[in-house]
C-alpha cells in the first residue's frame, strides 16, 4: 500500500499519454499555442507500461489516461489492453474531449477500459467553438452517445465553470434527467499564464483571456443551479449520499434533480480544496512525476526508465510519496499549461 508523508493512501495514478490535442481550449493552451515535446521526449507505451506495473506494485490500483487528448495517440487501444494485464490493477479510466469516441469507444470497452469522462464546457455551438478555437459541440456530444452505446457505466461529463462566459448550467443538468449521465461542474483553476490578477474575461485575439477573477466558487455554482432549476419547475436539488454517488475516484459532491436518472456533481479544488483526501500522483507525457497539480515540483522518471533498473524506478515512486505536499495552500499557477500536465 502506498502511503505518503501525510498518511494518505495513494492508490490513483493519472498518466498523460501526449501533450497534443485536436482542440485548443482557451484555458488549456495560450493563443500562440505551446511547444510540443519532440517524439523522443515522450514516454513510449512500453515505458509507461513498465512504470505502471512498478507503481501498481507500490499500491496504485487505479489509472486514468489523460492528455492533451489521449485518443490522438496512435495505438491507445492496444495500450489499454496491455495495461489491463497488470496484476493488481483494478480499473482504467479515460478523460477525453469526446471527439474521437465514436471511432474508438467500442474497441476501448472491449480492450478493458472501465469508464470515461468527457469534457464539454458549453452546449452552445458558438460558445463551444470559441472556447475550443474551432470545435463542433455536436461532434463532442456524439461522443457521449458512443460511450453509452459501447456499454460504459458510469459516463461522466465535466464542465469547467467560468465567470466571463454565459454557460447554460440548467441545460447540462437537464441532460441527467432521462439517462444515467453524471455531470460535474468544476471550478475554473487558473494554470500557467492564466494565474494572474485582472478583470474577468479580458479579451485576447481569440476572444478570451481568463484570470483569477473568472473563478466561480462551488457555492455560487450551486446557488445559480438551484435557482434556475426551481424557476424552471424541476424542483430543488437533492443531496446524494456518498455511498449512492456514481462510482469513481474523485472528490465531487453530488446532487440530483427529482426523479432524474443521473446526478450533478460539483468539484471545488480552490474554494474547498480536497488536499486532505488527495489520493493521486500524476505522470506527464515526458516522464515527470508530480505529487500536486498546482506544484512545479517534479521527479524525472524518464531517465530511470531508459537507463535504470526497476528498483531505481521504484525508489523514485517512493520519493514522490515522501515529497507529496500536504496541501496546495491555495497556491495556483505553474510553469506548465494544463495540456502539458494532463490535469
Amino acid at each position: 500500500m502506498g502511503i505518503d508523508s501525510s498518511g494518505r493512501i495513494i492508490d490513483y495514478l493519472r498518466i498523460s499519454l501526449t501533450d497534443r490535442c485536436n482542440l485548443r481550449c482557451v484555458y488549456c493552451m495560450p493563443p500562440q499555442g505551446v511547444s510540443f515535446k519532440a517524439r523522443e521526449e515522450i514516454l513510449s507505451f512500453e515505458e509507461i507500461e513498465r512504470f505502471a506495473a512498478i507503481a501498481v506494485a507500490e499500491g496504485i490500483n487505479k489509472i486514468r489516461l489523460t492528455g492533451g487528448e489521449p485518443l490522438v495517440r496512435t495505438g491507445v487501444v492496444d495500450h489499454v489492453r496491455r495495461l489491463r494485464e497488470i496484476t493488481g490493477l483494478e480499473s482504467i479510466a479515460l478523460t477525453t474531449n469526446g471527439i474521437l469516441l465514436p471511432k474508438f469507444a467500442s474497441d476501448l470497452r472491449k480492450a478493458g477500459l472501465s469508464r470515461v469522462n468527457i469534457s464539454i464546457d458549453s452546449l452552445d455551438p458558438e460558445t463551444y467553438k470559441r472556447m475550443t478555437r474551432g470545435g463542433e459541440v455536436a461532434v463532442a456530444l456524439a461522443g457521449i452517445d458512443a460511450a453509452f452505446d459501447a456499454g460504459f457505466s458510469p459516463v461522466k461529463l465535466n464542465a469547467v465553470v467560468v465567470r466571463s462566459l454565459e454557460q447554460d448550467l440548467l441545460g447540462f443538468a437537464r441532460m441527467t434527467i432521462e439517462r444515467a449521465l453524471h455531470v460535474r461542474f468544476i471550478e475554473y483553476m487558473p494554470i500557467g499564464d492564466d494565474a494572474e490578477e485582472g478583470e474577468p474575461g479580458t479579451a485576447d485575439e481569440c476572444g478570451f483571456h481568463w484570470t483569477r477573477a473568472d473563478h466561480v466558487s462551488a457555492e455560487e455554482i450551486l446557488a445559480t443551479l438551484t435557482d434556475t432549476a426551481e424557476k424552471a419547475g424541476y424542483g430543488a436539488l437533492e443531496p446524494v449520499a456518498r455511498d449512492a454517488a456514481p462510482g469513481g475516484w474523485g472528490p465531487a459532491r453530488y446532487y440530483r434533480l427529482p426523479e432524474s436518472e443521473g446526478t450533478i456533481g460539483v468539484i471545488s479544488p480552490l474554494s474547498h480544496h480536497f488536499c486532505g483526501e488527495c489520493n493521486r500522483l500524476r505522470l506527464t507525457a515526458d516522464g515527470k512525476l508530480r505529487g500536486c497539480l498546482f506544484s512545479d515540483d517534479e521527479i524525472d522518471v524518464r531517465f530511470a526508465l531508459r537507463g535504470g533498473t526497476d528498483e531505481d524506478v521504484r525508489d523514485l515512486v517512493r520519493s514522490a510519496l515522501s515529497f507529496k505536499p500536504e496541501s496546495h495552500g491555495s497556491r495556483i499557477g505553474t510553469a506548465r499549461r494544463m495540456s502539458q500536465i494532463g490535469g
